[in-house]
């Protein structure tokens, strides 16, 4: 039996294949779509079997995207994390022709490398990204800007729970 809980949960290492091109919808909000190819085996028990590339769709959004198209460039090795979204459309020119897509929308996404091991001569210490939690991830000591703090959480009466001792107590 499934839990009715679903995991909707993508990590991919990849090389961008153009440059990012950030844009703006209507009502101003910034996105940017760009593409990652993956190197894959067509067949991972066989050690010869040829190599084989998916170019995989991936959607920024907000200061994600703006983040994106201006540190990220053509044949940069990116990390994307996020979740996978299906849709269709109708073709204009053929109106029986329905067409699906599928997307990773990106919910962190950061350097794969530093510029310096990529030949860019950039501080190897300035690897980063950024996440939809309104921050910069950077891994060095040097321009590191934290995250906003958050207060903790007080937990004040436990008295309405009760400790579970085994799964066979478990309600679902």
């Amino acid at each position: 039996m499934l839990n009715s809980c679903a995991i909707n949960k993508v990590i991919l290492m990849g090389r961008l294949t153009a440059d990012p091109e950030l844009r703006q919808t209507q009502s101003g909000i910034s996105t940017c779509r760009f593409t990652v190819a993956i190197d894959r085996t067509a067949n991972p028990n066989d050690r010869n079997a040829e190599r084989q590339t998916d170019f995989i769709s991936v959607v920024a959004w907000r200061e994600q995207a703006e983040f994106v198209s201006k540190y990220m460039s053509k044949g940069r090795l990116v990390l994307v994390e996020g979740n996978l979204k299906t849709g269709s459309y109708d073709d204009r020119n053929h109106p029986d022709v329905r067409h699906f897509t599928t997307d990773v929308i990106a919910e962190r996404i950061s350097f794969g490398e530093t510029k310096s091991s990529s030949g860019g001569g950039y501080d190897n210490r300035q690897q980063g990204g950024y996440n939809n939690n309104g921050g910069y991830n950077n891994n060095s000591n040097n321009n590191y800007r934290e995250p906003p703090r958050q207060d903790p959480v007080s937990v004040s009466d436990l008295s309405d729970f009760t400790e579970v001792i085994s799964d066979s107590e478990l309600p679902f």
